[in-house]
């Protein structure tokens, strides 16, 4: 998408340009300061300051910058759940990164969506709202443009997007509970993240979904934003995550990797400011561990 337009109604006769935008779109402050630093508002085809009135039936675009990363395009599947002029939000499969690192500068999510994007015929710059670990699979948001990265990151800076993860656990927990634990890095030489005095505030929910022989699925919903934090208060309690060879939980003649999954995300949409709500179903990998348990 390269543009926002609104045709103005009649009920909008007498009010500026500003006025009529701000009642129609939710822009961030950020971006109304570029549009009109930038001019990047028209008024039928001709760009036009804030404080005009428009008349009946005139269209009202406010064009968005081109923008473009430069990740080498590569083809890897994408599992898309949905997409909008805003929004691209994708079923990540485990082991691949979603953003290049210096230890992993290609084979990423964001070289898969370049690749996406090439085929699709859009251009925007990859900015990814959330991140999971490699090995963990399930659903991630990218932006496809700076206003709506920064209206999905104040909602969870404000902590009002709900997210949930399913996991499959060693051990049987009997019940529900919430774990309320700081989560910290003990040493700068370890990527381990441990529950310690002096960490980060970290809070789950832990809901039982189904008890197995030695076995438990769960469903996680988190609260804070630790790194390793599930992996981390789960170890904690002494039911470490199936197949999570750095907490202790592995696995393999059950799966090759940590059997959890970010599965379901509730979030105001940034542009319309309606609730949506995606899931994501768990993958063949975790639903094989189970079926082997039953």
């Amino acid at each position: 998408m390269s543009k926002y337009s609104h045709t103005v109604s009649e009920e909008e006769l007498g009010l500026s340009i500003n006025q009529i935008l701000r009642a129609n779109f939710k822009f961030s402050s950020r971006f109304r300061t570029k549009m009109k630093y930038q001019s990047l508002v028209d008024l039928n085809g001709t760009p036009t300051p804030g404080y005009i009135k428009p008349e009946i039936g005139d269209v009202i675009d406010v064009r968005l910058p081109e923008e473009q990363s430069d990740f080498p395009a590569e083809n890897i599947p994408l599992d898309v759940l949905y997409e909008d002029d805003d929004l691209l939000v994708i079923n990540k499969q485990p082991g691949i990164i979603v953003h290049p690192t210096k230890g992993h500068p290609e084979h990423t999510i964001a070289n898969a969506i370049m690749y996406y994007m090439q085929t699709s015929g859009q251009s925007f710059k990859v900015r990814f709202a959330n991140r999971i670990d490699m090995d963990t699979s399930g659903i991630i948001i990218c932006c496809k443009n700076a206003n709506s990265q920064n209206d999905i990151s104040n909602q969870m800076r404000h902590g009002t997007i709900l997210k949930k993860y399913k996991a499959l656990v060693h051990g049987t927990i009997d019940e529900d509970m919430t774990i309320n634990l700081p989560v910290g890095r003990p040493s700068q030489e370890s990527i381990q993240r441990m529950v310690m005095e002096g960490g980060k505030s970290a809070i789950t929910d832990v809901h039982v979904l189904r008890n197995f022989e030695n076995y438990t699925l769960v469903e996680l919903t988190i609260h804070t934003g630790r790194t390793h934090q599930i992996r981390v208060h789960l170890t904690h309690i002494g039911h470490p995550i199936v197949g999570d060879e750095l907490y202790g939980g592995e696995a393999p003649e059950l799966i090759d990797r940590q059997a959890l999954h970010a599965y379901h995300i509730e979030f105001i949409h940034p542009m319309n400011k309606e609730p949506l709500v995606i899931e994501a179903p768990l993958p063949e990998d975790i639903n094989s561990a189970i079926n082997s348990i039953i």
